[in-house]
């Protein structure tokens, strides 16, 4: 079974994949990025179904999407709290989205069951947006 620490890593390296990504949540397990409702009100998906869809649609966005540079600061057997970058194009604006996530994952099971991701809505804003 995977501790959390381990479902972080594979998340984060599976994020080109949502299908395998999704596969690393439980059935109930939850994506959830509450600081983009002001941008976004659908900022989270719940079960391996909607996180796919949800995946992919920002993958559609930003093709070139992935993680980088990640770095593991808290990690107990059902806990991993990490830091991570993104830098990438969007498509819609031809900006660099430019991104530090820190991501809290509580495991259960060898599954997700929470991954709370937090980042710069400013940067987020400013990349997404044709106006900014």
């Amino acid at each position: 079974m995977k501790s959390a620490s381990e479902l972080l890593t594979a998340y984060l390296d599976s994020i080109r994949d949502p299908k395998a990504a999704a596969a690393l949540f439980a059935d109930d397990g939850v994506l959830e990025l509450p600081y983009l409702a002001s941008i976004n009100p659908k900022t989270g998906a719940q079960g391996p179904a909607a996180i796919e869809t949800f995946i992919a649609s920002l993958l559609a966005a930003v093709p070139d999407f992935a993680f980088k540079n990640a770095n593991i600061l808290i990690d107990t057997p059902d806990q991993a709290f990490g830091e991570y970058e993104v830098e990438a194009r969007v498509v819609t604006t031809g900006k660099m989205y430019r991104q530090m996530y820190a991501g809290r994952l509580v495991a259960e099971n060898g599954k997700i069951k929470l991954l709370r991701e937090s980042l710069d809505t400013v940067a987020a804003q400013r990349a997404f947006s044709k106006d900014v």
